[in-house]
Order: C-alpha cells, then structure tokens, then sequence
C-alpha cells in the first residue's frame, strides 16, 4: 500500500530538521573541544641541549562574549599539564573591545614554563589597542616581542627567538627584530600571520610559528579551497626551501562563534636535532608566489 505524498514530505522534512540538529550539536560541542596536538620539529644545527625541548603553542584566542574567561582557563590549565619547556603566543588575544584585555591578560598570566612565556600582538590586538594589551600581558611576566628578538637558553647554548607584530596591518619589521640577533643558534619566529613565510626563507629562519587562519574554522571543502589562495599554509606543519612552518588552528572564533571539522587547539612541538641530510621528510609548501592578503 502506498503512502500519502503528504506522509513522504512530512518524513524528508524531519529528517532534515534531525540532521540539522545533529549539526547544531556537533559544532556546539566541538567549538570548545580543545584538541592537544603534538608535532616533532626536526631542525638541523639544533643545540644538543635542546634535543626533545618542547614549546606549547596556543593563537587566536578571542576573548570576547562569545569566548569567556572560563574556557580560555581551561586551556591554561590544559597547557600547564603538559609541563612544556617554553609557551608561545601568536597573538589575537580579543576580538573587538578592550573591555576583555585585562581578563584574558590576567588568565594567561597564570601559564607556567621553566625557560619563559612569549607572544606577539595579531590583527584584532591592533584594532583594538596594541599598547593595552602589551600594558597587560608584561604585567603578567609574559615577553611580548615586538619587532625584537631574545634568546632562550639552556646549557650554555640558545635559541634566537624573534617576534613580529602584525603583518596583516603592515605593523611588522622583520629585518629590525633579526638586527643584532646571534646568528649561530637556530631562529625561531613568531608571527600571527603565515605570509611572513616568504621573508622568513630570505632571512634563513628555521621555524615560523604562527596563526591567524583559525584552520578555516569552518572545514568544507568548497570554503578550504577559497581559504588556501590566501595563505601558504592554512593549519599544521609544512616546509618551504630551508624553513619550517607551524600553523595553529586557535582556541576562539571569529565573525561565527563556531566551528566544524576544526577543533581548537593547544600544539606541543617537540624539537629534535639531526643532520641536513638525516632530516625527516615534510610536506613541501606551494612554490607559488605570494597569495593576496585576506582580510580578518
């Protein structure tokens, strides 16, 4: 016996209606789903000191009303866990108002690492106010480089760390943060946005650290394939000629307050040193030119 046709529309619609709630949920819980991602790093000229030196590297953290203070204790709480060497910061620390500045700046002042916590300003810091957020975070004891280089040490020997403010904004100076800089050690950067990468191969850095891209926050393929015209590298680990590159996928949200296919992200790299011709094979990054800038 056939069904009514009103019957068969009534099922298609609640079967829509279901799979729609199933969406809602899953983004829902997955926007606060913090993924650890753990990633060895393989740099030849490591210091022996720092074989198995490990950095937790947390970006784009947002707060804002759609990301509270509760969450982004969670995630410090997280990376003490994982009792890391150093912890990195790549900036966007709240999306729109300095109303949050002095709340996320006190939770993250409770990261703890034996040789330091450091970060730079994004984007959004800029638009909001880069001198009370830098006011804030080194009332913390976080080191904030801005366009400047420091050192980590260990054993007698070091890493250069350098720190460039935003790129998106044309706030950064790469060749001023790299002046002076000790170039026997092996230069780590930190820079919210990826499309330093290109000035970083010029200069012979050997690590790029950075964020800004959120891993596309929004993961379908027709959105992915827009995003990667923009960057070099839209999340994880990549190498271009001698330089690596780390994307973090970020805590937060921006413009949506959700994400899908595309957990947040608290990254632990683990440092390794081995010759040039030992070094483990990485996924080559596009040899194209620069991509146009994309605006957040």
């Amino acid at each position: 016996m056939m069904r009514p046709e009103g019957h068969i529309r009534d099922e298609a619609v609640g079967r829509r209606v279901r799979a729609l709630v199933e969406l809602v949920r899953r983004t829902r819980d997955e926007t606060r789903d913090i993924e650890i991602v753990r990633e060895r790093i393989v740099l030849p000229g490591l210091p022996a000191s720092f074989h198995g030196f490990t950095l937790a590297h947390l970006s784009d953290i947002h707060h804002s009303a759609f990301v509270d203070a509760e969450y982004i204790a969670r995630a410090v709480a997280l990376t003490n866990s994982l009792a890391p060497d150093a912890i990195v910061l790549t900036g966007d620390y709240v999306s729109h108002s300095r109303w949050y500045i002095d709340g996320v700046a006190e939770v993250l002042g409770e990261l703890r690492a034996r040789c330091g916590v450091y970060a730079v300003l994004g984007n959004h810091d800029f638009w909001t106010s880069p001198e009370a957020l830098a006011r804030a975070l080194c009332r913390q004891g976080i080191e904030l480089l801005r366009n400047a280089h420091t050192y980590v040490r260990r054993g007698g020997e070091a890493l250069g760390l350098v720190g460039i403010d935003d790129l998106t904004l044309g706030e950064d100076d790469l060749p001023a943060a790299l002046r002076g800089l000790d170039r026997r050690w092996p230069i780590l950067l930190l820079s919210h946005n990826p499309n330093i990468l290109w000035q970083a191969v010029h200069e012979r850095v050997a690590l790029v650290l950075a964020g800004h891209t959120h891993g596309g926050q929004i993961n379908i393929p027709s959105w992915r394939r827009r995003l990667r015209r923009f960057w070099p590298l839209l999340r994880g680990h990549g190498r271009y000629g001698p330089t690596q590159m780390y994307v973090n996928r970020g805590l937060g949200t921006v413009l949506i307050p959700i994400r899908y296919r595309c957990r947040p992200e608290i990254t632990v790299l683990e440092l390794r040193g081995t010759p040039e011709e030992g070094s483990e094979p990485l996924s080559a990054l596009s040899q194209k030119g620069r991509p146009k800038e994309y605006p957040r």
